[in-house]
């Protein structure tokens, strides 16, 4: 059961640095300074250093503000793919290290396939985001993403299963999302826009 919970521990993280590594980790490091989750042992002590809070805050703030702009939030979406997904495997890694070796491969390579997946999921939903010329939609994405790293973050902790299984869900319906997005906006730009509303009819 105890490695059941670490995994569920190591993969909820994981999925929390595919959406926002910098936020999460500031997220994290602030609940444990407050004390509203039990502070990170072993590797995952650094979290809680002013330091490193300090600096993940930072970056999270130029996140938000830089993804509120069209085109620059693509921009810093492609870019952190080769950051997201290796950052991922290896908080997942350091949140299982006190488990035993099998466990913790087991963290780093699925950590690392869940932080991609997210981040993938998440790159193709702000790309159709960001055809929209306005900043707002953009700005209700992001604070919809604070909201769920905070719930997670303090999830993890506390209840981790439920966490992962949350954050399963949550990445499948996005998957769904950003597929019904890009086809609304096929549609719209090919002229093709009625068939969102009038069903297709079958040819005979």
């Amino acid at each position: 059961m105890a490695s059941l919970i670490t995994l569920a521990q190591s993969l909820g993280l994981a999925y929390l640095s595919g959406i926002s590594l910098y936020a999460s980790v500031a997220l994290l490091g602030w609940a444990a300074r407050f004390g509203w989750i039990t502070p990170p042992g072993g590797l995952l002590t650094g979290l809680t250093n002013p330091v490193i809070i300090a600096i993940s805050t930072v970056l999270a703030l130029i996140e938000f503000l830089a993804t509120l702009i069209p085109g620059v939030a693509s921009v810093w979406e492609t870019a952190h793919t080769f950051i997201r997904p290796p950052a991922a495997a290896v908080l997942a890694v350091a949140t299982a290290w006190h488990a035993n070796p099998s466990i913790v491969l087991a963290a780093g390579l699925l950590g690392g396939g869940l932080g991609l997946a997210t981040h993938l999921t998440k790159l193709g939903l702000r790309v159709a985001v960001d055809t929209s010329p306005e900043p707002v939609t953009n700005g209700v994405v992001n604070f919809a993403e604070l909201s769920v790293l905070a719930t997670l973050s303090y999830l993890i902790w506390h209840h981790p299963v439920l966490a992962l299984v949350i954050a399963l869900l949550l990445l499948i319906l996005t998957a769904i999302l950003v597929r019904v997005v890009w086809r609304a906006l096929r549609n719209f730009f090919t002229g093709d826009w009625k068939s969102l509303f009038v069903p297709r009819t079958g040819t005979r």
